[in-house]
């Protein structure tokens, strides 16, 4: 797979996931929901950490909150550009499709999200309570590199109550699928699948 056709693939990535989230941002408050099917719904909730909602000052607690997000999104920059490289690298020397084609799911995720920590705080003003403005006169949320990322997709395949034989979590209630995430986190966890799947396809002793 060519770099051009790797920079299709990260562009048509990109627009979806940004589309989806400025159109949730500029017609749903944070909370708001919508149900698609039962089992899926549209929520509307804002990152400012990692993973599930992680924040770097929950695990370095002598730090602010406004310094760990600056340090996560000046991270996250480098980041990319780190996976970029990658992707160059492996287009260069022809690596099998499979590695070049989750390399770029990779990079166009990181990028995604990477958009919003940096720029969403200035272009978009705050969610909640309200419907958030795309370039309001008085300014946005939040500073450049203070964004927040926007996640909307929810999947509560099953709720309730945990059989009392299962330990330490029995007889709690739990929900299945918990995490709420965006388009580009599902391209992220989609390369990184194809990785572990098929790593031996991806990765030729060659290499």
């Amino acid at each position: 797979m060519s770099l051009k056709k790797s920079i299709v693939l990260i562009i048509a990535i990109l627009l979806v996931d940004q589309i989806s989230k400025i159109y949730i941002k500029t017609h749903f408050a944070i909370g708001d929901d919508v149900e698609v099917f039962k089992w899926f719904r549209i929520y509307f909730i804002e990152n400012d950490g990692m993973a599930w909602g992680t924040k770097l000052s929950d695990i370095i607690p002598s730090i602010s909150d406004k310094t760990a997000k600056l340090a996560l999104s000046v991270f996250r920059i480098v980041a990319i550009f780190g996976i970029g490289y990658w992707l160059y690298d492996v287009c260069r020397k022809q690596s099998p499709k499979i590695l070049v084609i989750a390399v770029a799911l990779i990079f166009a995720g990181a990028l995604g999200n990477i958009l919003d920590s940096v720029f969403y705080g200035v272009i978009f003003s705050d969610s909640h309570g309200q419907v958030a403005a795309f370039l309001p006169e008085s300014g946005g949320y939040g500073s450049l590199l203070h964004g927040k990322v926007v996640d909307m997709l929810y999947f509560p395949i099953w709720k309730g109550y945990l059989p009392e034989w299962i330990p330490y979590y029995g007889g709690t209630y739990f929900t299945f699928f918990e995490p709420v995430f965006n388009i580009a986190d599902v391209a992220i966890s989609t390369g990184f699948g194809l990785l572990i799947v098929f790593n031996k396809k991806a990765f030729s002793k060659a290499d």
